[in-house]
């Protein structure tokens, strides 16, 4: 079962309720449905995991717990999953959702050569800050949307796969039994 391999990869859910950066959060980390793998929490959390990890602000790990709560998915899942951007992959990410902001609005691509500067960041964030946020929303939502169906058909297919090996199991057991 998905159930099996989610589980063998995931925190304790203590450690993360005592996490300094969701004490926040007090008592409402304390729902169970916050923790449990079920096809419905594990897709929530892949949906709101994967849409988090396009929001280009700081502590996106602190929004996807949030968003967790009040959906009430699975919560370390939607927290890891945000994961995915960090210091090695944000710039192609973010250089990514700006072409596709660029392409969605239909306006030409601002060319810049970049510098690491706080004075470079917000001269050239206050002229690509449209096309940026529109691409981050778009691929936010869809690949949010690709894990959530990616998910429940994961999950789907081995529900199958289990029944069936179950079923055969049944058959040859049944077959053994009735042929002494």
């Amino acid at each position: 079962m998905p159930r099996r391999l989610i589980k063998r990869f995931l925190p304790d859910y203590q450690k993360i309720r005592e996490h300094k950066h969701l004490k926040c959060f007090g008592t409402l980390l304390h729902d169970p449905n916050l923790w449990h793998l079920n096809r419905r929490s594990v897709s929530g959390a892949f949906f709101i995991g994967f849409l988090c990890a396009w929001v280009p602000v700081p502590f996106q790990m602190v929004i996807a717990a949030a968003v967790a709560i009040v959906a009430r998915v699975n919560l370390p899942i939607a927290v890891c999953l945000v994961w995915i951007t960090n210091p090695i992959t944000m710039p192609p990410m973010f250089y990514f959702a700006y072409k596709i902001g660029v392409w969605t609005l239909g306006v030409p691509a601002h060319k810049f050569n970049f510098e690491l500067s706080f004075d470079w960041l917000m001269a050239e964030l206050g002229l690509i800050w449209q096309p940026f946020l529109l691409g981050c929303l778009v691929l936010g939502l869809a690949s949010g949307v690709a894990g959530y169906f990616v998910t429940r058909v994961f999950w789907r297919f081995h529900i199958f796969q289990y029944l069936k090996k179950r079923r055969l199991r049944r058959k040859q057991r049944k077959q053994s039994l009735g042929g002494n």
